[in-house]
């Protein structure tokens, strides 16, 4: 599994401006991954040097390297001098990822909102810091527990709220087979998860009020 790493040249994040993150040092074998896939089409009866074929296993192996290498980038925030203390939301952030027990994608929306304390963060950086915990092998439960944890731990707001909608293609084109199943995740930290009134707002805001 595949951590997101963040550091500062402080080696602290109580002072936190622009956090780089970066994935560990795992490298993809390009050319062991299109020689497995070359010998799982043999293993399914078909023929890899067919002119359909042929470039097939290439095609996969860059296909899942790039699923599931995403790009380091730098967790932007500011001070908050205008202390805002209100909600903060992120809604419909795309992303795919793939099941690590069938390696097929499930794919959705994510919603992520925070309540600031003294630093507030570049929005994109939401989507951001979605994509960097994506793009690996996943279950939906660990990439929502994996954004909203981060989160609270590096911007360290009053609270963090996240909620994962995605549907699996293990469940949709095998298996049970029931296409359009959509499967809801969340986690709520601090005030998000504490304050009703907080819970409430963020939950109606994301369409998943009880």
């Amino acid at each position: 599994m595949t951590t997101p790493l963040a550091r500062n040249d402080a080696g602290d994040y109580s002072g936190l401006r622009a956090l780089h993150v970066v994935h560990d040092d795992t490298v993809i074998d390009l050319s062991a991954a299109q020689q497995a896939v070359t010998d799982l089409l043999r293993a399914l009866g078909r023929d890899p040097a067919s002119p359909h074929l042929r470039d097939t296993p290439r095609r996969v192996a860059a296909t899942f390297a790039e699923m599931l290498t995403p790009s380091p980038f730098s967790m932007t925030t500011f001070a908050n001098d205008e202390g805002y203390d209100e909600l903060v939301l992120t809604q419909g952030i795309p992303f795919s990822s793939l099941c690590e027990h069938h390696l097929l994608p499930f794919s959705g929306v994510a919603h992520v909102g925070y309540l600031p304390d003294d630093r507030i963060v570049g929005l994109s950086k939401l989507a951001r810091v979605v994509r960097q915990f994506a793009s690996d092998l996943q279950v939906q439960e660990r990439l929502t527990t994996q954004v909203a944890d981060f989160l609270q731990t590096t911007l360290r707001p009053k609270g963090v709220g996240v909620v994962f909608e995605a549907e699996h293609l293990c469940m949709s084109v095998r298996g049970v087979q029931v296409p359009g199943t959509r499967t809801v995740t969340s986690r709520l930290l601090g005030a998000l998860r504490d304050d009703p009134r907080s819970r409430h707002e963020f939950l109606a805001l994301t369409g998943t009020t009880p």
